[in-house]
């Protein structure tokens, strides 16, 4: 199954997935862990003080359906909740501007344009083979040239010069698989009709077409460790949206130091346009809508609603866009100059390249919107535009068919919100390449990889700025003094990494059968209301002897990436090793949550689109699984038998990655037990150096925007503090080099030690793999929850 397809068919297709589980699917697993025991005489009993469970649908593909239809209908309303997010004032144009400016503002965060820009100079370059000079016609001359933008950042592309002087200065943006010599007319691949940008240049324009990442995988791996399916602009998308940049954001860099350049040789009041197809019509939108002296602004092949954006390659996907903006908010950015919007055929993209050999790409497709979308995000943007400041077209082919790119009606349009009435040249001449061993190959290498190069940059400097940004701006004198000033980074945490739903929780229902029986304990598979159509769901391993009035600590124990509830508690599973049933024989109260991430029982590329859904919103899988768990907690500490005060959180793999993020949200959680997974995060997620990295296998949800700066894992860990930490380390655990688990580990170590609780975090190495070891951490557990309980103790509970 691919991300395109309906919610509809993909639910199908995972109840078929589902159904290998049978009516009691949800369990029926676990029976098999229990040698000589048949459950089905106990089946069905529930828990007192609960409703009986009665569902026979997979609890793991029903809670992942329910988390898809809570984002869809969360997208839906996101268009009613983004008036909050503005203030306009239209009581003048400069009212206006200023009113919008936050807006702008943030808007330059979420698509990660936040550097500053190098002086620019234009570098008209070659060689005898490769002369500057590209080609002339008695109209223009056309340059090959670049300009810096970045550190180690350069912008390359196509001048073309006008013989006489410009009438306007335009940036003319190909769509990423084309060339800018194609869009020019020194290359084939781009009818002569759609050369918007040599049409402009006979025209009197000054342009300058920069080159876009393009949609193949050629330089997306690393050759020594392996390559990858991503598109280049894929692979640049990863890794920079962790570190609070995006391949939207850079390119953006690269148009705004071109109209730095036509402002530094043209003068403060040139005319300045900027015109695109495709993802280059993005490139100018956007580049329009966050610089003001873009005076114009065409987008050929892109504008629509952006409501299943999720359905789009992941290179679109940007971090809280939805919360705020449409491409209707995002036009009045633009507001009042002018926007001209031409309804185009789209570039055709059916997915990710196909290359035998290489896989790990996101899913993604891109195919032209029906001419209604268009028009109404068209008539929302007039809408918006209460005063009717802004100047809009909307340009389409008779009865709303597709026109252009680059038509004449367009064109004429550009060039008339500039004040620019005189006829365009569109005559078919087409220039002559002069140069005889230019390879467009090699400079797109060299633009991927000088991205590839800023990013790794960022993320080696990163530590520093963490630093700067946290940890050196708290009182660490004491630990009450520190945790009254740490409590503005755990909201920063909660609300803008993490992405918290403020939607009040229903009354838990808690609804149970039981499922199993052991000597020592029983188990009962629970289900708990968490919103209306959303629910919580785990199996909870009760102890026979406690006794009435005792109150018994807990351990959630959490499963990982493609694992159930009843892995934890599967003695003859190598990784959890019965972890939870081991605690449960030692007296401990378990609870083993499902969490969405798991891929157990539905297609992995499904569940992942709920992270494609959520991020536009600003959400992520943790701001549904947090909620789940807080009534998971609420309705465990209700328990007659539960200490709400010892409730600890214990995970593996995908667990572990729980650990370091759900006890930061929830006080519940009294310690935190992280398993295979600690280690330097933003280096896992981020490395191209390292095999298991993120950047370099198929789970493409594991980025989180700007982590890299904010949060690595000892940060997450002084967002537990003071509470007790460990982590659980297998010598031989693939997910990273030991080498980077000690040293993320040293921070916390050392930060615990000056602030005097040095005693409440441990480390334990083991000769094992990717696997719970259940030696240290039992002990760790014992200790720090007080079980079992000394004789007096007990007596007070």
């Amino acid at each position: 199954m691919v991300i395109h397809k309906s919610q509809k068919e993909a639910g199908q297709k995972n109840k078929r997935i589902g159904s290998i589980s049978g009516m009691v699917g949800s369990f029926i697993c676990l029976f098999g862990v229990f040698a000589g025991f048949s459950p089905w005489g106990i089946a069905g009993e529930n828990l007192p003080g609960t409703q009986r469970l009665d569902w026979t649908d997979d609890l793991a593909v029903r809670i992942v359906e329910e988390a898809h239809r809570f984002l869809d209908r969360k997208l839906a309303e996101s268009i009613q909740a983004r008036p909050r997010w503005w203030q306009r004032d239209f009581s003048s144009v400069q009212a206006y501007e200023k009113s919008v400016q936050p807006n702008r503002q943030r808007f330059r965060q979420y698509i990660g344009a936040v550097d500053e820009r190098v002086p620019v100079c234009m570098e008209r370059y070659g060689d005898e083979s490769n002369p500057a000079v590209v080609a002339e016609t008695d109209r223009y001359t056309i340059f090959q040239v670049r300009w810096p933008v970045l550190e180690g950042v350069w912008g390359e592309g196509l001048l073309l010069e006008p013989k006489g002087k410009p009438i306007v200065y335009v940036v003319g943006l190909p769509d990423a698989d084309q060339t800018p010599e194609q869009l020019v007319g020194l290359a084939p691949g781009v009818k002569p009709a759609e050369q918007f940008a040599r049409h402009l240049a006979q025209s009197g324009c000054l342009v300058v077409v920069p080159v876009l990442i393009n949609r193949a995988c050629d330089f997306s791996g690393n050759p020594r460790l392996r390559m990858t399916n991503q598109p280049h602009r894929e692979w640049i998308y990863r890794q920079a949206f962790q570190m609070g940049r995006h391949i939207i954001g850079y390119e953006v860099q690269k148009v705004l130091s071109v109209v730095d350049w036509f402002r530094k040789v043209g003068g403060p009041d040139v005319p300045v346009a900027v015109a695109g197809y495709g993802e280059g019509g993005l490139i100018a939108f956007y580049s329009a809508a966050v610089d003001a002296r873009i005076n114009a602004c065409l987008v050929s092949g892109y504008f629509d609603s952006r409501q299943r954006v999720w359905q789009e390659p992941i290179y679109r996907n940007i971090w809280n866009l939805l919360r705020e903006f449409g491409d209707a908010e995002i036009a009045s950015l633009i507001c009042p100059r002018a926007l001209v919007i031409e309804y185009s055929e789209v570039p055709k993209v059916d997915g990710p390249p196909q290359v035998p050999g290489r896989q790990g790409a996101a899913p993604g497709k891109l195919c032209r919107p029906p001419f209604e979308s268009v028009r109404a995000e068209f008539d929302r943007a007039n809408a918006l535009d209460q005063a009717k400041l802004g100047r809009r077209r909307l340009i389409a082919g008779p009865e709303g068919r597709p026109i252009g790119p680059g038509s004449p009606e367009a064109l004429a349009a550009l060039m008339e919100a500039l004040g620019k009435s005189a006829p365009l040249d569109l005559s078919e001449t087409l220039p002559t390449d002069r140069r005889k061993t230019f390879d467009p190959n090699l400079r797109q290498q060299r633009q991927v990889q000088q991205l590839v190069t800023h990013v790794q940059l960022l993320r080696e400097r990163s530590e520093t700025v963490r630093q700067e940004w946290f940890l050196n701006k708290t009182d660490r004198s004491s630990p009450e003094s520190f945790l009254r000033d740490a409590q503005k980074y755990r909201e920063y945490f909660r609300r803008e990494v993490i992405g918290w739903i403020d939607d009040p929780l229903l009354p838990p229902a808690p609804r149970s059968r039981k499922i199993c029986e052991q000597p020592k304990w029983i188990g009962y598979e629970v289900v708990l209301d968490v919103w209306e159509d959303l629910h919580a769901w785990g199996i909870l391993c009760l102890p026979k002897e406690i006794k009435p009035g005792e109150k018994r600590p807990v351990v959630v124990c959490q499963h990982g990436l493609g694992s159930l509830p009843t892995d934890v508690i599967d003695r003859r599973n190598a990784a959890y090793k019965g972890f939870g049933a081991e605690l449960a024989d030692r007296g401990f109260i378990v609870f083993a949550p499902f969490n969405l991430y798991s891929t157990a029982r539905c297609d992995g590329d499904w569940v992942r689109t709920l992270r494609r859904k959520g991020a536009p919103l600003g959400l992520s899988y943790f701001s549904i699984i947090a909620r789940q768990h807080e009534q998971i907690l609420r309705w465990l500490t209700a328990l007659p038998e539960v200490d709400g005060e010892r409730i600890a959180f214990y995970g593996l793999s995908y667990g572990g990655v729980s650990a370091m993020r759900l006890p930061p949200l929830l006080d519940g959680y009294c310690l935190s037990i992280c398993s295979a997974n600690f280690n330097d995060w933003i280096r896992k997620t981020t490395s191209i150096d390292f095999a298991a990295s993120y950047m370099l296998v198929g789970e493409w949800e594991m980025f989180d925007f700007n982590l890299g700066h904010t949060f690595n894992y000892a940060e997450m860990t002084y967002l537990i503090f003071p509470r007790p930490f460990m982590v659980e380390r297998g010598h031989r655990d693939p997910v990273a080099p030991c080498s980077w688990v000690e040293s993320e580990y040293a921070k916390v170590r050392c930060f615990y030690d000056l602030m005097g609780l040095g005693g409440r975090t441990e480390i334990e190495f083991f000769g094992g793999g990717h696997e719970i070891h259940g030696v240290g951490t039992f002990r760790f557990l014992e200790k720090h929850l007080r079980w079992p309980c000394p004789p007096m103790a007990q007596a007070k509970h």
